[in-house]
């Protein structure tokens, strides 16, 4: 099995396929499905397949686009690689949305993580870029519980998101606060960071966390390539939270990605008033989405299904040994002083003849006491209750 380091024919060729077609392109996932990367490679770069990414080709610079990687310490990886997430497979002929297929030629990584291992247990969480205060809180809150480690808690969850303004920063922040694990998903190449309003997290994740593109060094952002981006986001994750969102927001894409490889979705419900929650509001009232609350509402949604657990008895009674119709008369019998046993047999439910039985009963037990003057009371020492 072949690792990141290795510079083999097939992920050189697969790394320039990356460079030069569309981000999700049906067509690439088609080829990759029919050839190797290096025998699809060939045939891209001499015409013989998608002409249209031919003129690509022959100005890709290819050894400098690899040096450049190494130099900045970008890695890529592809199937069959230990660090390729499984969940990705998934993408491979499945699902297709707005246009957009398949699984990546192979994925751009800049971080110390092993991508495999943090999203063997990962979550996505996303939403509006012009998030409001309380999306914010949620999604920073969601996150920060979720990747905190506790001592006899449940064990931390990577939080992965897309790195932009609003829900997306919140919830990395949230995990970073935790020292937890995040991952980031960006539409362009891994040597520039976007967006650069949010370079001091971005530059956090990179030291403590993992950068992720199907986009080679050198690949600005485009809107396509946001689009393609949120299809990994769902892919890699166990489910999709979706916090804030309009209608028509990139968020409710990632939901939709979701929905289609079988994720749970999950969304927070907002204000009716409120445009950013419109989305979530509606995926929930259309059982599209589970309404969560909180990070215990996620884990539940998430977790595995637990066993039901053996039972075992809590500390015993000696009232619990009793026959059900000798404890009725023994709880009716008065907490202080005596009366006689019509009233306890009025208080037991039963008739006055079965009660003078479990009377005589509980006195040999040494439960009651019968007094000279024919009433009873409880007696609270006494030899083992009768079976």
């Amino acid at each position: 099995m072949m690792t990141s380091g290795e510079w083999t024919q097939e992920r050189v060729a697969r790394a320039a396929l990356s460079a030069v077609s569309e981000p999700a392109s049906p067509a690439l996932a088609e080829g990759l499905q029919r050839w190797t990367g290096v025998e699809l490679w060939h045939r891209v770069r001499d015409g013989q397949q998608y002409p249209s990414w031919q003129a690509r080709a022959r100005t890709l610079q290819l050894q400098q686009l690899v040096e450049r990687a190494q130099t900045l310490g970008i890695r890529f990886i592809i199937p069959g690689d230990r660090q390729w997430p499984a969940r990705l497979d998934d993408l491979a002929g499945g699902p297709t949305h707005e246009g957009m297929a398949g699984a990546p030629a192979g994925l751009w990584l800049r971080g110390p993580l092993d991508l495999a291992l943090v999203t063997d247990r990962a979550v996505g969480i996303v939403g509006s870029r012009a998030a409001t205060g309380y999306g914010q809180d949620v999604a920073m809150d969601l996150a920060h519980d979720l990747a905190c480690r506790r001592v006899g808690q449940p064990d931390p969850w990577t939080v992965i998101s897309g790195g932009a303004y609003g829900i997306d920063v919140a919830a990395h922040r949230g995990a970073l606060a935790a020292s937890g694990v995040t991952v980031c998903v960006q539409a362009g190449g891994l040597d520039q960071l976007y967006p650069r309003g949010n370079v001091g997290v971005l530059e956090q994740i990179l030291a403590e966390g993992l950068m992720v593109s199907e986009r080679p060094p050198g690949a600005h952002p485009t809107r396509p390539g946001f689009l393609a981006r949120n299809r990994l986001i769902a892919a890699v994750s166990m489910g999709v939270v979706v916090v804030e969102a309009s209608r028509r927001s990139g968020a409710l894409s990632t939901a939709n990605w979701a929905e289609k490889l079988l994720r749970p979705v999950m969304a927070v419900p907002g204000p009716v008033s409120s445009s950013r929650s419109a989305g979530p509001n509606l995926w929930i009232r259309d059982a599209r989405a589970i309404l969560v609350r909180d990070a215990d509402d996620i884990r539940r949604d998430l977790g595995p299904i637990q066993p039901d657990l053996p039972w075992e008895p809590g500390p015993s009674r000696p009232l619990d040994a009793l026959a059900p119709e000798l404890r009725d008369v023994y709880e009716a019998l008065p907490a202080r002083g005596a009366v006689g046993a019509d009233e306890i047999a009025l208080e037991a439910g039963q008739s006055i003849q079965d009660c003078l039985v479990g009377l005589d009963a509980l006195e040999d037990a040494g439960r009651a006491q019968r007094h000279d003057n024919g009433t009873w009371s409880v007696r609270l020492q006494g030899g083992p209750p009768p079976r």
